[in-house]
């Protein structure tokens, strides 16, 4: 047999998928498994927004749509971004894609060339170094300040002339940690300076707790070299709808169209009915989560903390991320196996020794998940 894709086979898996796969196993086998591995709401999609799609495929909205999106939506996520985000935007600036996800990689394919580098602040997200490596691109890592999560004119080092771009993740998945004024305008000026293109993931923007969360477009004259990523899946709890979208210069969305239409071509018609319904209707559904995430938060931190555990600033998103003392991969394999919590080892995003607990479940599953790791331990 011929040899398959050597790039394909130089990416690796994605870890937080395999960690959930393995704690689902086990409860297949009937083990009591809590999981706190994987980033997914807990919360039912809003009635409002399953109206809007039932509506949608009732009237027969189950045909193909314009590929960037229906203009309705296209309309919505301008004005929202306008609105809140607080940096201009037409709906020619607006591509929708089949999750936040899917919007990344098409950035990256619309943007990079073989051998551009691109900056990946880290801790970081599993997904974004392989999309760079599909593209053909190259990632140069950059640790953020371990104290502070936040970064300083170290950052400045790791440029040079094949540098294309940075990727920016405020609030942080794994960390929870958000990216300050100070931080923020470093990368601005940093890519104006010279001349590098920003990617700014901002799926978590409605879950932050006592912080400002700052869109990096909304800086001097960053919007006409960044692509603002963002989605339903968080927000919403619209996790299986697979509805993102991103917000760039034109001229980078023409790109990412050519993408998509021979690729996906496009998201599915009648969910981006409900984009609208969620962007356009009531929005006490998001601070209503928001509110039971707070609270979650507050408790996970603290016991983890009386445990003597040392953790991130979780001040975005819904993640603790909890520094050990050891191998973390051993020990989150412990917790799995001995004290039945799915937890994701920092190795995962770059940061050995640190390790993943999600608290998008319920306070009574934290509380018996909590227990267990006192029991099993792993300082």
């Amino acid at each position: 047999m011929r040899q398959l894709s050597e790039k394909i086979a130089a990416v690796a898996p994605s870890a937080t998928i395999a960690i959930s796969d393995k704690a689902k196993k086990m409860e297949r086998e009937g083990i009591d498994v809590i999981s706190l591995s994987i980033g997914e709401p807990d919360f039912d999609t809003p009635r409002h927004i399953r109206d809007a799609c039932i509506d949608a495929l009732n009237r027969g909205e189950t045909h193909y749509a314009p590929s960037n999106g229906i203009p309705e939506l296209l309309l919505a996520i301008s004005e929202k971004i306008i609105k809140e985000n607080r940096f201009p935007c037409t709906p020619s600036q607006v591509i929708v894609a089949c999750g936040a996800k899917d919007a990344i990689y098409e950035a990256m394919e619309a943007v990079l060339n073989p051998g551009d580098e691109t900056i990946l602040l880290t801790p970081a997200w599993v997904s974004y170094e392989p999309c760079v490596q599909i593209a053909g691109g190259k990632i140069v890592k950059h640790a953020v300040n371990q104290k502070t999560f936040q970064l300083d004119d170290s950052l400045l080092e790791r440029v040079n002339s094949k540098t294309k771009m940075i990727v920016v993740n405020s609030p942080s998945n794994p960390s929870g940690a958000v990216f300050d004024k100070k931080s923020m305008q470093l990368v601005a000026d940093l890519c104006e300076d010279h001349d590098i293109y920003a990617m700014s993931d901002e799926i978590y923007e409605k879950m932050v707790y006592g912080k400002e969360h700052i869109s990096l477009a909304a800086l001097g004259d960053m919007a006409q070299r960044t692509i603002t990523i963002n989605g339903f899946s968080k927000a919403y709890a619209m996790t299986g709808w697979r509805l993102g979208y991103a917000v760039a210069p034109i001229e980078i969305i023409r790109e990412m169209g050519k993408v998509q239409q021979h690729s996906v071509s496009q998201a599915t018609t009648f969910a981006m009915w409900g984009g609208v319904a969620a962007l356009k209707g009531d929005q006490h559904c998001v601070e209503t989560m928001r509110t039971e995430f707070d609270k979650r938060r507050k408790y996970i931190i603290s016991e983890l903390n009386l445990m003597g555990y040392e953790t991130a600033p979780a001040d975005g998103a819904f993640y603790a991320f909890v520094k050990v003392a050891g191998d973390d991969m051993e020990i989150a394999t412990r917790w799995l196996e001995q004290g039945h919590v799915a937890a994701t080892p920092g190795s995962a995003f770059y940061a050995p020794g640190w390790i993943r607990l999600s608290y998008a479940t319920s306070m009574e599953k934290l509380k018996e998940a909590m227990e267990r790791i006192r029991r099993v331990g792993g300082k």
